[in-house]
């Protein structure tokens, strides 16, 4: 006779929607998992990689829009899986409902929490490049790297250090110089 196992919990988009607007909690396959505030550096790192994307969209004139974190993507409803990644860049306006992205955005970036890094290297990962998400970067404050997935044509997987200049693939002319971002950081 086997041992009775715990069953995992469940949630639903409407046990979601219900939790306190603070909580700050991202949900993968129907299960919950609450996510620590953010440090300086990685809110300083994302007011910068946000601006200059942003700033890059207005002067081209695009139809993309950039959002910071806290915004909800709904990457399946099957199994319940809702992300807040740190920045995401949506193209496809009709993904857009005014709660949240419904669908892969084009673009990812994560800047890694220390308590967690596998969530950004390994779950995120996987349920970006499934979703369909075009390119995803993982921002590493503590080993000063960007690592860049893009997951059209010919994918790339490439590491860089914080003193490079990183082209943004799905863009042909926006770079982000890393280390003027880096000289503002306390690592």
């Amino acid at each position: 006779m086997s041992a009775l196992q715990p069953q995992p919990i469940i949630t639903t988009l409407e046990e979601y929607e219900a939790l306190p607007e603070d909580t700050r909690a991202e949900v993968f396959d129907g299960q919950i998992y609450y996510m620590a505030s953010p440090s300086q550096d990685h809110q300083t790192i994302l007011t910068e990689l946000l601006v200059s994307i942003r700033n890059h969209i207005r002067k081209k004139g695009g139809g993309c829009q950039v959002f910071p974190a806290p915004f909800d993507v709904k990457l399946s409803t099957e199994l319940l899986t809702i992300v807040q990644p740190d920045i995401m860049i949506v193209c496809d306006k009709d993904k857009l409902d005014g709660k949240r992205c419904n669908g892969a955005p084009d673009f990812i970036i994560e800047i890694v929490s220390p308590g967690n890094p596998s969530d950004d290297y390994i779950r995120k990962l996987y349920y970006y490049k499934n979703a369909g998400v075009r390119e995803y970067w993982i921002v590493d404050p503590r080993r000063k790297t960007v690592t860049v997935n893009y997951f059209e044509g010919n994918m790339l997987n490439v590491q860089y250090s914080f003193d490079s200049t990183i082209k943004v693939n799905i863009y042909d002319d926006l770079y982000i110089n890393f280390s003027d971002i880096a000289g503002l950081l306390n690592i």
